[in-house]
């Protein structure tokens, strides 16, 4: 029996070598992804830290490419941008044009950030082992 051998399952394993080869964490990780919550609520631990005890909720993190968040700040940029252009000549008697060029520069900047996430979200779903389901 190999090293390589001891991590592989087989059909006539008891709970014991199962647990053992799979460790305890990703014997807990499998539990909490095969309960099901009332209200979706995922289950919450006690964790105590020094004299205080805090509350965790164990969730797993969203799957968040950037693109939709890049695309509402540069429709913000652009927003504001096309609504300081009626006043400004009012910016210019106050010196403060660059108000308007940060904006737009903000929606420059949005616009290559968006590529820039567009271009990194399908270079990882071109990756075997990160493709999701729904993709």
């Amino acid at each position: 029996m190999s090293d390589s051998d001891d991590w592989v399952i087989n059909s006539g394993d008891g709970p014991e070598t199962i647990e053992r080869k799979m460790g305890h964490r990703e014997i807990a990780r499998l539990e909490r992804a095969a309960r099901r919550h009332e209200f979706g609520r995922p289950d919450l631990t006690e964790l105590e830290i020094g004299k205080k005890t805090h509350r965790v909720a164990e969730v797993e993190p969203m799957d968040v490419d950037g693109v939709r968040t890049m695309t509402v700040g540069t429709i913000v940029w652009a927003a504001l941008a096309i609504g300081m252009l009626p006043f400004l000549g009012r910016l210019e008697e106050d010196g403060r044009t660059w108000w308007l060029w940060t904006a737009v520069a903000g929606f420059g900047l949005g616009l290559i950030g968006i590529e820039y996430c567009r271009r990194r979200r399908n270079a990882l779903r071109m990756q075997p082992g990160r493709r999701r389901l729904g993709d």
